[in-house]
């Protein structure tokens, strides 16, 4: 097996293009996925049960069905309903959706480490109950949570690889169409490969400085 440079260099254009909506897919993917999951560990927390019930139910059935599956339902099933996105707006709501159910349970276990002298003393001080969780629970949560949050961005960004199959053209989908129109697979697969294990390593990287900045 020969590697051939011109392969890579005709590649690259493709790949840039891929790089692009693939970083745009983890960017908004991760927005909602950290949104709702915020959203679902409040609904969870409601004081009746006819609230939790439902909410419980929807991230049970979307944290145990997979994301291929998911997105899937999404891009072919709800325009049978009269229901219809953009490819790449799917994939977004896809991965946002299922992370969700992820990220909640990480919500849900920064707020429950907060001292419960903190609830305590927002009571004596006769906070309002939205006051408390803006100014006392919240931060004091979500400052705790962060690193863990980055993991499952890491997570996202080895799962866009899947928005291929609903003819999303991120990194592996352009070298899957150029590998198809040029007949040439072992370039572009590993540059694709390299380009993972690279924006994941930084990620990481980001990830260590950040914890232990907000360690201090």
């Amino acid at each position: 097996m020969k590697w051939d440079w011109n392969a890579v260099s005709g590649f690259m254009p493709h790949f840039w293009d891929g790089l692009l909506v693939t970083l745009q897919a983890l960017a908004l993917g991760s927005l909602l996925s950290f949104s709702l999951g915020l959203v679902w560990t409040l609904l969870m927390r409601a004081p009746t049960r006819w609230v939790r019930w439902p909410v419980g139910v929807l991230t049970e059935f979307v944290r145990n069905t997979p994301l291929l599956v998911q997105l899937f339902f999404l891009f072919y099933v709800l325009p049978e309903w009269g229901v219809t996105f953009s490819a790449l707006t799917t994939g977004v709501v896809a991965i946002g959706l299922h992370y969700s159910t992820y990220t909640m349970q990480v919500y849900r276990a920064g707020i429950e480490a907060v001292p419960a002298g903190q609830w305590e003393a927002a009571t004596a001080l006769n906070l309002p109950r939205r006051r408390t969780w803006t100014a006392v629970i919240l931060p004091q949560a979500i400052r705790r949570v962060v690193p863990a949050l980055g993991n499952y961005v890491i997570s996202m960004l080895k799962d866009t690889p899947m928005l291929m199959t609903i003819t999303v053209l991120e990194m592996l989908g352009q070298a899957r169409l150029y590998s198809q129109q040029h007949f040439q697979f072992t370039e572009p697969v590993t540059v694709i490969g390299v380009a993972f294990i690279l924006i994941s390593y930084l990620a990481s990287l980001l990830l260590r400085a950040l914890e232990r900045r907000l360690v201090r």
